[in-house]
């Protein structure tokens, strides 16, 4: 049965933040600590933001809500874009100067590389706290001799939890990729009466696929497996289970289940990447 995560059941929490800025936000959603492909889902709220430009070795995938969010060269994201940032691209320096909301899907790409979990993070950034200092995105350490060492913060956080240093994967994409979902037409799906999608992409030879689905009322959606799907607009239900605007919906690997529209339903489909 796919689990349902409405978002008034989830808090939003101030979290500490190895970048610049407020970072406020509810963990909708995680996958399984220690696998090539775990993942967080956030829906993260930053009165203000900053990080310089800087790289990972996971995926991620964002959905602006609300607000502006820059990227400076790469671009900009306004309510209702998508943007995919692959593992080993650079990209930013990011900014939020007047307020954002965004959901952002963080997963290990397809390197193997896997993804840190929350738990971990914050544990290895207390711990570093205790020898150094994070600011506007970098981890500063003095060494004996009264030098300093300089480090990207994610980077510093990722060699602490892990007791190596980290290697980043080559780029597969030169530049992030931002997507306008505006632009992209609804197509029918024959097989399903009521039903019309936008596809955004596929990624990597791990499959990554982002898709917009809309659902007329009354008609019924069949989900796809190893998928999250992010209600951007309606309500209706999954089986005897209802939802509302801004939940989610997720199955895990071979379940199965659908949605049935109560009025007009927009989702956001994040077919997460195989690694079987």
């Amino acid at each position: 049965m796919p689990k349902i995560i409405n978002i008034e059941d989830v808090l939003m929490v101030e979290r500490p933040n190895i970048r610049e800025g407020t970072l406020r936000s509810r963990r909708l959603l995680t996958g399984e600590p220690g696998t090539p492909g775990n993942f967080s889902l956030q829906l993260s709220s930053t009165p203000t933001y900053f990080s310089p430009r800087h790289r990972h070795n996971f995926d991620q995938v964002r959905y602006q809500l609300a607000g502006d969010f820059d990227f400076a060269a790469d671009g900009a994201m306004k309510p209702g874009s998508v943007a995919y940032f692959p593992e080993g691209t650079y990209y930013g320096p990011q900014s939020c100067p007047t307020g954002s909301e965004t959901l952002v899907l963080q997963f290990g790409g397809a390197s193997l590389s896997g993804y840190v979990s929350a738990e971990e993070h914050e544990r290895a950034s207390a711990e570093l706290a205790e020898h150094g200092t994070f600011a506007k995105g970098v981890y500063t350490r003095l060494k004996p001799d009264g030098g300093k060492i300089n480090k990207d913060a994610y980077e510093a956080v990722w060699e602490r939890v892990n007791g190596r240093p980290l290697e980043y994967p080559g780029q597969r994409y030169l530049r992030p990729v931002f997507m306008d979902p505006e632009n992209f037409d609804w197509l029918p799906l024959a097989d399903q009466p009521g039903a019309s999608w936008k596809h955004l992409g596929e990624f990597s030879e791990r499959r990554t696929r982002l898709s917009l689905y809309r659902i007329a009322p009354g008609a019924s959606l069949e989900l796809a497996d190893h998928s999250i799907y992010f209600v951007t607009s309606g309500a209706g239900a999954v089986g005897e289970v209802t939802f509302s605007s801004h939940a989610t919906i997720y199955l895990a690997p071979g379940e199965q289940g659908s949605v049935r529209a109560g009025e007009p339903v927009e989702l956001l489909h994040l077919g997460l990447p195989h690694f079987s």
